[in-house]
């Protein structure tokens, strides 16, 4: 009689579980996070028909006002320090490489980089935090305008007229590829620098860009590596992705908020929850969180990494993107070899060379760092078709 008892009771007190746990899903993903990310871009969540368009028409707008900012304060020759002056085996040579964008002259991506670079170069105290040097690769009949107003402030480099009519023989991505090893190789002949760091014209630093630098520089890591990627595609950062570190950290995530949550309840319950520290409902919350993560967007998740530069994670190296590359010691040296014994072309361009290259090559590491240090501005491309209308995404 007692056993027919429990039976029943054990019964409504799981069926109670099951149904908190039911409507709580529910109400989570279909309601509650679907009203607060409809309007975050790297969610899955967001409302492409409706906000795209015009969030991309506003994101075109801020970037041509603050190119045209960019533009008069370079203009204004008195207000802008000389960095032309460059010391010999500095900590760090900051090699910017620019090409004319012809679709994008207004956006003067160029001159806001720049811009950045100047302003956070002396948050390194009395030493500027790194020397910068303008790689111009323009090898069309028509000047690149925007490096031409940075020769009073900045060390400017070009090919001979005839290693750049030499260049116009190859296609687009060997082009590319060729100008990278250009100036990779003239960096180093210049200044002999202790580490190198190659930007793309259209990525702009972050305030905390030169202390995170020096704090990875300063990690064990950096020492055995070929190259530290600085950017890489927000649409990219999902955990479902190729990358398997991120299912171990995704795993790790869920598991430390379930644990948390079920810790608390008993002390903080305002809804009246039956759950507890059992497996069953450790691996229902485990999953639970690692679900919310993932339609939220691990992109959000990440910035809280940049309370600290020691929080930035370090990872393995990603294919894509090489518009922030840190090349620690002479490494750079390497890569420009490893990049000269490949022909890029569609498919095979240079960072799927150098990704291939760091697997392959015996004692080769390749690494990453999130979240990213570097804003790529750039909505028209210098190498690729552009679109009429550039979307965010």
């Amino acid at each position: 009689m007692v056993a027919c008892r429990t039976f029943p009771c054990q019964y409504l007190r799981w069926s109670r579980t099951a149904t908190q746990a039911l409507i709580l899903s529910v109400l989570t993903f279909c309601v509650v996070l679907p009203l607060c990310c409809q309007h975050l871009l790297y969610s899955y969540y967001f409302l492409r028909f409706m906000y795209l368009d015009s969030m991309s028409d506003v994101a075109l707008g801020d970037s041509l006002h603050q190119g045209q900012e960019a533009l008069r304060f370079w203009e204004n020759s008195a207000a802008p320090p000389s960095f032309k002056d460059m010391s010999h085996n500095p900590e760090v040579l900051v090699t910017v490489v620019t090409a004319r964008r012809r679709e994008a002259l207004d956006f003067h991506y160029l001159l806001r980089v720049m811009r950045q670079l100047s302003d956070i170069l002396g948050s390194c105290g009395r030493r500027r935090c790194a020397e910068v040097l303008l790689c111009d690769v323009e090898s069309s009949s028509m000047e690149n305008e925007d490096a031409k107003l940075l020769e009073n402030h900045f060390k400017v480099i070009r090919r001979s007229s005839e290693e750049q009519n030499l260049q116009d023989q190859v296609n687009t991505f060997e082009k590319e590829k060729r100008d990278y090893v250009f100036c990779l190789r003239k960096g180093w002949e210049l200044v002999r620098p202790k580490n190198v760091i190659v930007l793309e014209d259209d990525a702009l630093p972050r305030q905390d860009f030169f202390k995170v630098v020096k704090d990875l520089l300063s990690r064990r890591f950096a020492l055995q590596t070929l190259y530290i990627k600085l950017y890489h595609p927000e649409r990219l950062q999902r955990y479902l992705n190729p990358e398997p570190y991120r299912i171990l950290e995704w795993v790790g995530l869920g598991l430390v908020c379930a644990t948390v949550f079920l810790c608390l309840l008993p002390y903080w319950n305002p809804l009246s929850f039956s759950f507890t520290l059992s497996p069953a409902h450790l691996v229902f919350f485990t999953l639970y969180f690692m679900l919310a993560a993932e339609m939220l967007g691990r992109h959000y998740l990440l910035e809280v990494r940049r309370i600290s530069p020691q929080l930035y994670a370090v990872s393995p190296a990603t294919e894509c993107c090489t518009p922030a590359m840190l090349f620690p010691g002479n490494s750079s040296l390497r890569v420009a070899e490893f990049l000269d014994a490949s022909f890029c072309v569609r498919g095979n361009a240079k960072d799927m060379v150098l990704y291939q290259m760091a697997r392959t090559t015996p004692g080769e590491r390749s690494h990453s760092v999130e979240p990213n240090l570097v804003t790529h501005i750039g909505a028209y491309s210098s190498v690729r078709p552009n679109p009429v209308r550039p979307k965010l995404i």
